[in-house]
């Protein structure tokens, strides 16, 4: 019987650690986590330490706020009077919304 007493607290005291680990999210500066509720958008967690409902709420997206670049290779290209002229192309870009960035692209 004491066994039995025994691995029931252990469960209960896994139970609790774990429910405390999930309730407990820390989010680094520039990012931003996008939080569902049952599969639905509920709030975006802002940097530093948020709390969560486990088991109901989780995190959809992990979004960086910091400006990205992304280069592509060379791309010959003629010109109007027929010349080939290799163009290089860097874009940089940086998102404002992350709700939006998540859902809307």
């Amino acid at each position: 019987m004491d066994a039995v007493i025994g691995i029931v607290l252990v469960v209960l005291v896994v139970f609790a650690v774990v429910t405390l680990v999930k309730s407990i999210r820390i989010v680094p500066q520039q990012r931003m986590d996008v939080v569902e509720r049952l599969g639905r958008y509920r709030v975006t967690l802002n940097p530093g330490l948020n709390l969560l409902i486990p088991f109901v709420d989780a995190v959809r997206s992990k979004v960086d706020m910091r400006e990205q670049v992304v280069s592509f290779p060379p791309q010959p290209v003629i010109t109007s009077d027929n010349l080939v002229v290799s163009i290089d192309t860097v874009l940089y870009f940086r998102v404002v919304d992350p709700m939006r960035a998540t859902y809307e692209i």
